[in-house]
């Protein structure tokens, strides 16, 4: 079993990565991934989410220009030319399961890849700007399927910081290049036995 405070690191320690090293993962490591998102709550245990996994290079470049990426700070926050992602995740929804009110399904799911890949040392960024209609049909995916988000993957080239919202929470750039995240603070989401906020 796995020590909770292991858990609390590895959840508290999670950036989103849009600069990556160019060394390969391994196959096995990412299917160790898709399975724990396998794992995920479902509601009726329907398990409408499917997954499209490309790692062949050249499929792998021709996503990128389908995809668009950290809107705040775009295009500087664009993976640079050599930082791309090296894998990506397509995540699918089967309509001949389920058609609509996936959005719970999928988040949990993808939330699992993302922590277990994190374990693993793999970066990720959920992207869900993405060209669905060209990138289901560069994939002869069927019409059966919608593309819920696209994952990019890598090992990260790059530690973004987070820091406490205060007035912004649009994150940025320093002028060194580190990413910036600003987080709302727990006594700002949090209401405890009643509702005392004035709004």
């Amino acid at each position: 079993m796995v020590k909770s405070e292991e858990i609390l690191v590895l959840i508290n320690s999670r950036r989103t990565i849009r600069q990556f090293k160019q060394d390969s993962i391994s196959l096995e490591d990412l299917i160790k991934c898709i399975k724990s998102a396998g794992l995920a709550p479902s509601a009726a245990n329907l398990q409408p989410i499917e997954y499209l996994l490309i790692t062949d290079s050249e499929k792998v470049k021709a996503i990128f220009p389908l995809l668009k990426w950290a809107g705040y700070i775009a295009p500087d926050g664009n993976p640079e030319e050599g930082r791309r992602p090296i894998a990506y995740l397509i995540v699918l929804v089967n309509k001949s399961i389920r058609k609509t009110g996936v959005e719970h399904d999928a988040g949990a799911a993808i939330e699992n890849f993302i922590l277990s890949a994190w374990s693993l040392g793999i970066g990720s960024c959920w992207l869900a700007s993405v060209n669905r209609e060209k990138l289901q049909n560069s994939f002869n995916i069927p019409d059966s399927y919608s593309i819920d988000s696209v994952i990019a993957l890598g090992y990260p080239d790059e530690s973004p910081v987070v820091e406490m919202a205060i007035d912004d929470i649009k994150y940025w750039k320093d002028k060194v290049g580190v990413l910036h995240v600003p987080k709302r603070s727990v006594k700002d989401i949090l209401q405890i036995n009643e509702w005392k906020k004035d709004n």
